[in-house]
């Protein structure tokens, strides 16, 4: 059973599904990768972390994700953006973003939508930027001109028996979201941890996100032979170090 009081977010029709622990201040909000859901190792072992803490702890799934009503390929980077501002529009007080993948990108998205909220940011092989920078260019041409001809591409996917379902609708939401092009202003500490032999987000990429971050605090520890999950148990002692000297900086 996974720790926390499930609750239902009606959100643009939908039913977002998400877990909610109760605790001191700042809640720190699971925000997980494409296609990931809340159940994943690192929101596991984040909620067992918050439990032992007394740590306000909330996660969620994505429209289309998870236990979360919606169906995947009908959604955009504007929808999962807009479902993690409701989740958080739920939540009462300071709050600390925890991004993986995708959701780093839409972490900080979210934290300058809320920049009097959002306290401090942790970053896992945060992904800004991923459908122009990383995902397109990984496209054969074949694929590129199937997929904006037919607007869908379906990829077998690492992670999942069911194929990975790209939209034209995705490459062109992105787009609207690009973060990568200017310096990125945030008021709290910021904690990235990113593998070396990660195949999905490459260190260069996260390392030039990280140098576009202007915060009076910024931590980037690499894993060197960490790939794009951490998730072994090495790499979820170091997920939950960064917390904690978070959760320290930031209480009270």
């Amino acid at each position: 059973m996974s720790l926390g009081q499930f609750e239902t977010l009606a959100h643009r029709g939908l039913k977002l599904a998400l877990l909610r622990q109760n605790g001191i201040a700042p809640t720190f909000v699971w925000l997980g990768g494409f296609r990931s859901d809340m159940a994943g190792t690192k929101a596991e072992a984040l909620a067992g972390w918050a439990e032992a803490r007394g740590q306000a702890f909330v996660r969620f799934d994505y429209s289309g994700h998870g236990q979360s009503e919606g169906r995947f390929e009908d959604q955009v980077l504007s929808d999962w953006l807009g479902d993690a501002l409701a989740v958080l529009g739920a939540i009462e007080g300071p709050l600390v973003l925890v991004g993986s993948s995708m959701g780093g990108w839409i972490a900080l998205l979210a934290a300058r939508a809320l920049p009097t909220r959002v306290k401090g940011l942790l970053l896992i092989a945060p992904a800004a930027d991923f459908t122009e920078k990383l995902m397109w260019p990984a496209l054969t041409a074949a694929e590129q001109a199937r997929l904006l001809a037919e607007g869908r591409l379906e990829q077998p996917s690492q992670y999942s028996a069911d194929p990975n379902v790209l939209t034209r609708a995705l490459f062109e939401d992105g787009a609207r979201h690009r973060l990568m092009d200017a310096p990125i202003a945030f008021g709290g500490p910021v904690r990235i941890l990113q593998g070396g032999a990660d195949p999905d987000v490459p260190e260069a990429h996260v390392r030039a996100l990280a140098a576009l971050i202007e915060a009076p605090s910024l931590a980037f520890e690499l894993i060197p032979d960490g790939d794009h999950r951490l998730s072994r148990p090495q790499d979820l002692q170091k997920l939950l170090s960064a917390a904690g000297q978070l959760a320290d900086a930031l209480a009270g």
